[in-house]
């Protein structure tokens, strides 16, 4: 059964996952890291790094949500850099910062969807995406479509939360996810629907050596994984 932010809702899982970014936008950020305690930013860091070491010149960060990983690719690098979101809320926020940091002529903040994307093929050095494709409707056809903008030899980077292996570790995750976080939404987020998604979301996406696969699949020629944090979240890594 398909993971949604509102199971008695009509709407395809494109539209809802548009209307519940939309509402918590302005929340976003601050749950994002209260949730997470902040460990985010640290695979974040990893996934600049290793992006920005192949010096790309046009970079794509689809489900950019409100734009910190654009915009810190852009503060690090000379690199244009372009984030394309489903929700215009999230953009809204994201627009704002880019003008706080004054990135406003090397970062553009698109509103688009990620399984048809507005590019030209072989379009971009690099494509990057944090805590996104688990939230795409069709998680195959938005991984061909980032396929299709890359140039050849272009690197694909996802950040994803993934499932502990270790017994140990995978109980506290399960703590996390099924305890702490619905009871952080109850208590501070204006919608909790749309944070227990999150959880469930991440609980169903393929991790791992399944994603992998999908990556190969989608017609790349190289593919791998990188635990982080002892497995709680996982940075992949495909070249075109």
């Amino acid at each position: 059964m398909k993971v949604v932010p509102y199971k008695d809702s009509n709407k395809s899982k494109k539209a809802q996952v548009s209307e519940m970014f939309d509402g918590i936008s302005k929340e976003y950020d601050r749950m994002n890291r209260l949730i997470t305690f902040g460990v985010d930013l640290k695979w974040r860091k990893r996934l600049i790094n290793a992006v920005l070491a192949l010096k790309p010149q046009r970079i794509l960060d689809v489900a950019t949500g409100t734009g910190d990983l654009a915009i810190a690719l852009a503060q690090q690098s000379d690199a244009q850099v372009t984030g394309l979101d489903l929700s215009s809320g999230m953009l809204n926020v994201g627009k704002n910062k880019v003008k706080h940091h004054g990135l406003q002529d090397r970062v553009d903040m698109v509103l688009g969807d990620s399984e048809s994307l507005p590019f030209e093929t072989n379009d971009f050095d690099a494509v990057t995406v944090a805590f996104g494709v688990r939230n795409f409707e069709s998680l195959s056809k938005g991984i061909q479509e980032i396929h299709r903008v890359l140039k050849p030899g272009g690197t694909l980077a996802v950040l994803e939360t993934s499932k502990p292996t270790n017994p140990i570790f995978k109980f506290g995750y399960w703590l996390h996810t099924g305890i702490l976080m619905p009871l952080i939404s109850k208590v501070l987020a204006s919608d909790p629907k749309a944070y227990t998604y999150l959880v469930d979301s991440a609980s169903s996406f393929p991790y791992n050596q399944a994603f992998t696969s999908i990556l190969l699949e989608a017609g790349f020629s190289k593919a791998s994984f990188h635990k982080q944090t002892l497995g709680a979240a996982c940075i992949y890594y495909a070249q075109k």
